[in-house]
């Protein structure tokens, strides 16, 4: 290889990336496609002649190869959790949002605090990590807590810089930030007439297009998706400069030429935040990617981190949705469906209908009270709207059904509402039939028990769609993710007689697998491979699986947290559980009610002889300091924190929080008019705090 060479080709890099970023970020292209290709050409050649001077950043380096055949995306944690964003609907509810955010830091008007607005894409987020300049991971959101390293797909959407820009200031030494993968309507267009001539199926949407490209195995077949990238946070950066607000970090991100919108603004004020959003409302369908609606985030970078974050999301951003979208379409039959927990839920069929851009074809109606309210009967046509762009929901009648029903009404029933040919039980399909609750399960023919506006079925796990919705849950990403278990395999298993309870699955056989249909040696082995790998599982996964009614993802790592071992918190009393904040009293009569359930302390018994272990975190007294482990009550009138920012500090420190003084406080901490509390923690011997004694004990 001759140094000639070597430099021609570090040039076409450089020339290369910079005519990217001309077009692809900045819009001003300075070369016509044939000149482009040329150098693109050049650089080909010179690789090709001189493998020695590819480098993974170059240009030519996009495409990957293709993952093996039957191959997964390989699981990433995520250092930063990707967590929810609080979805707002109307004025009031933002008013509320910030009064909160006021309030937490001790503010009388929110006039002059800065906001950074963008609009909320409805694409598929991705994160994005450059170490030293050069891009190394690229993973999608998955549950937030962990996604799916699809960096060779990534790496083919063609506004990503494969390397940052270090033209107008120092690279960083690690860059993780995260954005929306979208496609341009227009360009949505173009790729679907591609697709017809080509005679491949027309895709339904930008967003479910993005989505399924974002998965494909092959690099260079999602190279032909028209994706996008746009930025709109950094959660991890180190570097030389310093940055106080999301506006100057957003400056280097441009300089370091990652793309964002382009629509983003910095106002003052919640009346601007307001403004921003209704234009963009008014002009959503003049803007080239769907959305949903507008972000808005605190600019200072310190008051993001005195507020913090709930369990679910950030406290200094929030999400104000457009109104819903509404169409119309014929109601076909209303189903009862039996729910994981017992609970019957109405649900409506209609022919297909596109709403908002998603195809609709049926959608829960709550309860039966709620039917009730709509006044529905089947053969009506409907309003369909997608609250918030997002659910599905019947909202009214357009016009009643009348007169005689069509002559082909009783063969027009979904298929999937058909067993044998027959209507299944607890479908209301008859034309001008009215809904109400049947008087027995429609799966097991239990007889139905009401409980207040809800009616539920209470054979447990002896009901089928209870026993595959509880296996499924214990399967699921949220609990002991044995994905190669589905929700058709687990009814095969059910209906087969070898799975009765949920922690059956620990207690399957390989050779009767093997006795059903489509199980074969590889897949079976496959299976028996990972429930080993599954047995040990994180506290918190292990109270999802139980399915405790209540008691979601982020409830059971709140109860991980704070409670050593299972024995512990299943003979919590209630005042115990009630000192933890999200935790209410309808909560508490779930946790009792479900541990001093018999068949639930059979399911766990069941699960522990398949070999489950529970994996528990660290316990909050793992560190040192007057803290750790202690029970901590806050009274008076604070002067340096509001209320809630010393709560967080306390527990960041190992302390558990509790608003009522009892002999198993630790310490009460004080600020002005301290009220009956300060006498009560003298009489029963506990420590108390001046709110200054408090803070130097912190460190703070």
């Amino acid at each position: 290889m001759t140094k000639s060479a070597a430099k021609r080709a570090a040039e076409l890099r450089a020339e290369l990336r910079r005519h990217d970023r001309l077009y692809y970020i900045e819009s001003a292209p300075e070369l016509s496609d044939a000149e482009y290709d040329a150098l693109f050409r050049e650089l080909v050649a010179l690789e090709s002649a001189h493998p020695e001077l590819v480098a993974p950043d170059s240009p030519t380096q996009r495409v990957g190869a293709p993952l093996t055949d039957g191959e997964g995306f390989r699981k990433v944690a995520h250092e930063v959790p990707m967590l929810s964003i609080e979805s707002l609907f109307g004025e009031s509810e933002v008013r509320e949002f910030e009064e909160r955010i006021l309030r937490y830091l001790k503010l009388e008007a929110g006039d002059e605090l800065a906001w950074a607005l963008e609009p909320k894409f409805d694409g598929v987020s991705a994160s994005l990590t450059y170490e030293d300049g050069a891009l190394v991971r690229g993973v999608t959101r998955g549950d937030g807590s962990v996604g799916e390293d699809v960096t060779a797909n990534l790496r083919t959407v063609r506004n990503i810089p494969l390397a940052l820009v270090g033209e107008k200031r120092a690279l960083p030494r690690l860059l993780e930030v995260r954005g929306e993968v979208l496609i341009n309507r227009e360009a949505f267009g173009r790729y679907n007439e591609w697709r017809a001539e080509n005679d491949q199926p027309v895709l339904a949407n930008p967003r479910n297009a993005t989505s399924g490209a974002i998965r494909r195995n092959d690099p260079a077949e999602v190279a032909r998706y028209p994706l996008e990238f746009h930025t709109w946070a950094v959660v991890r950066y180190e570097g030389e400069e310093t940055f106080e607000t999301h506006t100057e970090l957003f400056t280097a991100v441009r300089d370091w030429g990652l793309p964002d919108s382009g629509f983003g603004q910095c106002v003052n004020g919640l009346a601007a935040c307001l403004a921003y959003h209704d234009d963009f409302e008014a002009r959503r369908f003049s803007i080239p990617f769907d959305m949903d609606g507008i972000v808005a985030k605190l600019d200072r970078l310190d008051l993001r981190e005195r507020l913090g974050r709930t369990a679910r999301a950030m406290r200094w951003q929030y999400a104000h949705k457009f109104a819903p979208i509404e169409a119309t379409s014929l109601l076909r039959a209303i189903e009862v469906m039996v729910g994981t927990n017992g609970r019957l839920t109405p649900r409506a069929h209609v022919d297909p209908v596109e709403v908002g851009g998603v195809t609709v074809r049926h959608t829960t109606l709550h309860n039966a009270s709620h039917v009730a309210r709509l006044g529905i009967s089947v053969g009506d046509r409907v309003f369909l709207e997608r609250a918030g762009d997002v659910i599905p929901q019947v909202v009214g009648v357009a016009k009643a059904a009348a007169g005689a029903q069509a002559a082909d009404w009783d063969t027009s029933v979904p298929d999937e509402l058909l067993d044998e040919g027959e209507v299944r039980a607890g479908v209301f399909w008859r034309w001008r039939e009215t809904f109400h609750m049947p008087a027995h399960c429609p799966s097991c023919g239990t007889a139905t028990v009401e409980e207040g506006k809800y009616w539920s079925c209470p054979n447990g796990l002896a009901c089928p769609p209870q026993l595959i919705g509880r296996t499924e849950l214990l399967a699921g990403r949220a609990a002991f993710e044995i994905d190669r278990l589905g929700k058709k395999l687990i009814r095969q298993l059910v209906e087969a007689g070898l799975v009765a309870s949920p922690a059956d699955v620990f207690h399957l056989e390989p050779e009767r697998l093997l006795e059903l249909e489509r199980w074969g040696q590889k897949s079976v082995d496959n299976l028996m491979s990972q429930l080993a790998e599954r047995r040990h599982v994180p506290f918190d996964r292990f109270l999802v699986a139980l399915g405790i009614p209540d008691v979601g993802g982020a409830t059971a790592k709140l109860l991980a947290r704070n409670f050593a071992s299972l024995d512990e918190l299943a003979t919590a009393d209630e005042e115990t559980l009630l000192d933890l904040e999200g935790v209410g009293p309808e909560l508490v009569a779930s946790l009792q009610r479900h541990f001093a359930d018999p068949s639930a302390q059979a399911l766990v018994a069941r699960l522990f002889e398949g070999g489950v272990e529970i994996v528990y975190p660290d316990a909050l007294d793992t560190t040192s300091g007057p803290f750790v482990g202690k029970t901590v009550v806050f009274t008076g009138t604070l002067e340096e924190l509001s209320r809630r920012e010393a709560k967080t500090l306390a527990e960041e420190l190992g302390a558990r929080v509790s608003s009522s003084i009892s002999a198993k406080t630790d310490f009460l901490v004080v600020g002005a008019n301290p009220g009956s509390k300060r006498k009560k923690a003298e009489e029963l011997g506990v420590s108390v705090l001046e709110e200054r004694e408090f803070l130097e004990q912190a460190g703070r």
